[in-house]
Order: C-alpha cells, then sequence, then structure tokens
C-alpha cells in the first residue's frame, strides 16, 4: 500500500520547519559520556517529551538506574517511551533511536562549532552538526511523521510505540533490564521494530542493513609509582607505566588490519560463495571509501575484499590514552598511571565473553613478558553481540517507491548493541532502515546529513508504515 499522497505532499512542504526542529535539537549538547553535559542530556530528553506530548502521542519518561561517570554516582538518563494507536486490527511497530551523542569541540578540527546546524555555505543542502545523522535526525524523521499526520488528520496507518534511549554512546547501561522489565507491559502486542541508526554504503543507493558487527570496549590500565615523575631524576631508573602500555598495545593489531590475539580469527565463520555474492552485487566503488575518509589509505585496493573488512570480518583499533600528557608544550612528565584504549568489532562466531577470555589471556601473557614491577588490569568495559537478519518486504517496497531504486543489501559494520536485546528479549524482526549516507561522518569531525536524506527519509518512515500495514493484509 502506497503512503498517502497528502503525506509526501506536507513532507515537502514542510522542509523549513524540519531543519527548524533538528537545529533545535543539535543545539542541546547532549553529550552522555561527559560528566559536563549530564543536564544537557536531561533536556534532550525532555524535549523530545514535549515534542511528542504536543503530538498527541503517550508519553512518559522512566529511570532506569544509576552510573559512575567520572568517578561520581548519577541518574542515567530517562527511557522516553511513548505511544500513538492502539487499534487490534493494526500492526504494532516499535521504533527505537537515541536522544545522546558523542563528544564535539570546535578545536578538534569541526568547520563550524558542533553543536549548531550549520548548511553547507557551498549550497550542497549538507546540514553540518554533532547528532545531525547519529541518531537526531532520524529520531526527528519519526516525530516529522507523526506531526505530518496529526496536521493533515490522518489516522496513522498502524500503532506506534516510540522508545527513545539517552545513553547508546556510552554503553546502553541499564536498557537491557528495562526491557526486559517491560516486556509484557509496555513492550506486549508488538510485532515488529525499525531501527534507524545506520547508513547507506555510499552516496547514491539506499540500502537495507541485515547485519551489524557487535562491539567489545576495553581499557589496559598500568599502574606503576603512586605519582608523576621527573624524567630527568628518575628517567632510566623505574619501570614507565607508559612504556609498558605501548608495548603491550603495539602487539594487539598489525598495521594492515591483522588481529594479533591468537585465537580470534580461528572463530570466524568460513566465507560461503553465496555470502560472497552478496558482496559482489552491492553497488560500491573504491572512492566510495576515499571521499569518505579525505584520501586513499584504505587498506585493500579490491571493493570486495574492502566491504568484507567493513561488514563481514573482526577488527581491531586503537582508540586513546588516558593518563598521558597530551596538552601542547613540552612537559617532561612520566606518567603514574595510564589506560590505552581499544576495541574490537565482533562478527557472527565471536562472542563477547569467548573473545574477551582470548583478550584478557592474552595481554596477560604479555605483560608477564615485559619482567615489569608495575601492575596490570585488563578489562572489558562494555560489548555488544554481533547481529543478522535477512527478511525486508515493507522496507524494500517503500524504498523503491520514496527513492525509485532498488536498495543494496548490506552489513553495517559500525554496532547497535541494543539490537541483540530487543530481537532476543522480545522475539522481534528487527528491521535496520538508514536514513543517512556513507559520507555522514558520524562520530567524526564535521558530522552532518544531507537535506534530501532528511527529508526523504522522513518520507521512507512514513512509507514503511503504510507497506507494513498492507503486508499485515495479506
Amino acid at each position: 500500500m502506497a503512503a498517502d499522497p497528502q503525506f509526501l505532499k506536507y513532507v515537502d512542504e514542510h522542509q523549513d520547519d524540519y531543519i527548524k526542529r533538528l537545529s533545535d535539537a543539535v543545539a542541546i549538547a547532549s553529550v552522555s559520556g561527559n560528566l559536563a553535559y549530564v543536564k544537557d542530556v536531561e533536556a534532550m530528553g525532555e524535549y523530545l517529551v514535549q515534542q511528542l506530548t504536543a503530538l498527541g502521542a503517550t508519553v512518559e519518561k522512566r529511570p532506569i538506574g544509576t552510573h559512575t561517570l567520572e568517578g561520581k554516582e548519577v541518574d542515567l538518563p530517562p527511557v522516553i517511551i511513548g505511544q500513538v494507536g492502539n487499534d487490534p486490527k493494526k500492526k504494532t511497530l516499535l521504533v527505537y533511536g537515541h536522544y545522546d551523542v558523542q563528544p564535539a569541540l570546535k578545536e578538534d578540527g569541526w568547520l563550524y562549532p558542533p553543536f549548531e546546524l550549520t548548511p553547507d555555505p557551498k549550497g550542497s543542502g549538507k546540514l553540518y552538526g554533532r547528532g545531525s545523522t547519529d541518531d537526531k535526525g532520524p529520531v526527528l524523521g519519526w516525530i516529522n511523521v507523526l506531526e505530518a499526520h496529526k496536521n493533515l488528520g490522518i489516522e496513522l496507518p498502524v500503532n506506534l510505540k516510540m522508545c527513545f534511549e539517552g545513553m547508546e554512546e556510552n554503553g546502553s547501561v541499564n536498557l537491557d533490564k528495562f526491557i526486559e522489565s517491560e516486556k509484557d507491559k509496555f513492550f506486549s502486542g508488538v510485532d515488529c521494530m525499525c531501527i534507524s541508526d545506520n547508513y547507506w554504503l555510499d552516496t547514491k543507493t539506499p540500502c537495507l542493513t541485515y547485519g551489524l558487527r557487535g562491539i567489545n570496549y576495553y581499557e589496559i590500565k598500568i599502574n606503576g609509582p603512586d605519582r608523576d615523575l621527573h624524567s630527568g631524576v628518575f628517567g632510566g631508573t623505574v619501570h614507565e607505566p607508559m612504556t609498558d602500555l605501548i608495548t603491550l598495545m603495539s602487539k594487539l593489531v598489525t598495521g594492515d588490519g591483522q588481529i594479533l590475539i591468537p585465537g580470534v580469527k580461528e572463530m570466524i565463520a568460513p566465507l560461503t560463495d553465496d555470502e560472497r555474492a552478496k558482496f559482489e552485487a552491492i553497488h560500491f566503488a573504491m572512492k566510495d571509501i576515499h571521499d569518505a575518509v579525505g584520501g586513499d589509505v584504505t587498506i585493500y585496493n579490491d571493493g570486495v575484499k574492502t566491504l568484507m573488512g567493513r561488514m563481514r570480518n573482526p577488527s581491531l583499533s586503537l582508540h586513546g590514552i588516558e593518563g598521558a600528557f597530551s596538552a601542547p608544550g613540552s612537559k617532561t612528565v612520566i606518567p603514574c598511571q595510564v589506560k590505552g584504549k581499544f576495541s574490537i568489532r565482533l562478527v557472527p562466531n565471536l562472542t563477547v565473553a569467548g573473545v574477551t577470555e582470548k583478550v584478557v589471556e592474552y595481554v596477560k601473557a604479555e605483560f608477564a613478558k615485559l619482567g615489569s614491577k608495575n601492575k596490570l588490569d585488563v578489562y572489558l568495559t562494555h560489548g555488544g553481540e554481533p547481529w543478522l537478519h535477512y527478511s525486508y518486504r515493507a522496507a524494500h517496497k517503500a524504498t523503491e517507491a520514496v527513492y525509485g531504486q532498488t536498495p543494496d543489501y548490506t552489513r553495517e559494520g559500525g554496532s547497535i548493541p541494543v539490537t541483540l536485546d530487543f530481537a532476543n528479549i522480545l522475539g522481534l524482526n528487527v528491521l535496520l532502515l538508514p536514513v543517512g549516507r556513507g559520507d555522514d561522518g558520524a562520530h567524526s569531525t564535521n558530522e552532518k546529513i544531507d537535506t534530501s536524506n532528511y527529508i526523504n527519509g522522513t518520507k521512507l518512515l512514513g512509507s514503511y508504515m503504510y507497506e507494513l500495514a498492507a503486508i499485515a493484509k495479506d
């Protein structure tokens, strides 16, 4: 069933209103991983409550406990749940999104202030701002859909339930417990689920995502002396924590991306002919990834190998060192404690627990070889399992209707750990329906969403509901 033409026309006519809404949301610096922004995250949750309430949704803010942030115990951002419609003759769709964002500072290399939505002055249609594509744009896409139907006096073709969290960028702490506790309450009666927190592979071809890599995030902590030391006085006389840490981190991955932890590579499922054929069918050119990263720095020159490196195979990335001197200047300090941060993207057969066991065993064994008198601790900070699914008839039809082309079927290199929680706890068919493009730069400097993707993405989300309603009648 095609979307109501009035709805599609309304979206086109209210583009400026939707951009203003996105601008208001981006201006709320809802960084979940920084104590200084706790009130901003709360403000973003309240903004969604106000928006949804004004559109006639039944909305609640649900507390989900506390957590420790920078050594202080604070309330977790509330989960925002909302509902529109309760017609037993209609299918009930659950949508998920998150209202928190990654950190962003102008001095990191942003062209414009990250919390001011800034249209590209060159007229490309790009809208720059932290959270524009991850995930405020897609979340507001659902609100745009609701507003259009309310103002047109058109009933939604399905019952809609919404779940928006404020901790996705910081491990979705306690969301699994909330889902379990509401399994037979708020989440009862849900037929299927849609998440729009992923991206096209390139800038031209819409796609549907049938798989996600999982993620394990680790820290290696090295404790040495009980205070920072002067390198001129103590250099050459003590085991230095930074030296131990750099040595250990150098033993995790090679320059061409090969994971050095024994046993991880052997866990990867063998590549089948059918699976390889799916990657070969994807519309992808090496120029797409070169443009997305700003240069030719890819490990492979082959498109299929690059796609499998991004989607199918595990990867290990080094992210940073906490406790080390990093400010401008030439401070000659020997830090007394340092933490190295790295993550492994998981694929089917690589479980959170199984990989963690191998990581801890390997890092401890390598540290023992150093003969250092410092103290080591290596641990998982958060993890999410990989996920695969392949049945998207309604979304396929909606994509063809809005974009006039057949979508690619892809697996996403990034992770949305809650996908598996919703699928397993609720027993749901979870759809991953991307709104943004492959060059949006989520988590990076100069994150953006293209105006056409934001507006057509709103149409896509609405059209999906109509196609879903039609399938319900088949």
